[in-house]
């Protein structure tokens, strides 16, 4: 499924709602786009720019709970590994691995000889 980018609705506030454009006979497209609306207004008929008429498509929530990967990442973040005293080195084209967060260690692992 391929989203457009979000549409700007009236009193844009959260959540996002998906919508499908649909045909003159009422079937999906396959187009989609993206609208933030209150969850109070009923929803969208007509699509906000071009007319076309549109029906909601029901999505699974993306909720950013505690074990989710909205928070992980922002935990396990360079800047946040090497405040904690964790050094990561990552692995380049070359085969060569870059400090990339901490203190400790070398700046550079040169690839090994096979």
């Amino acid at each position: 499924m391929s989203v457009a980018s979000p549409v700007a609705c009236e009193e844009c506030i959260m959540p996002t709602y998906v919508y499908e454009i649909l045909d003159r006979s009422g079937r999906g497209t396959g187009r989609y786009f993206e609208c933030v609306q209150p969850m109070s207004d009923d929803a969208l008929t007509k699509h906000p720019e071009t007319g076309e008429p549109v029906q909601r498509v029901p999505v699974a929530p993306n909720i950013a709970g505690e074990m989710s990967d909205l928070k992980a990442k922002s935990k396990l973040s360079n800047e946040r590994l090497g405040k904690l005293g964790f050094t990561k080195f990552e692995r380049q084209k070359d085969g060569s691995y870059d400090r990339v967060a901490g203190r400790w260690g070398p700046n550079r692992i040169p690839k090994a000889d096979e």
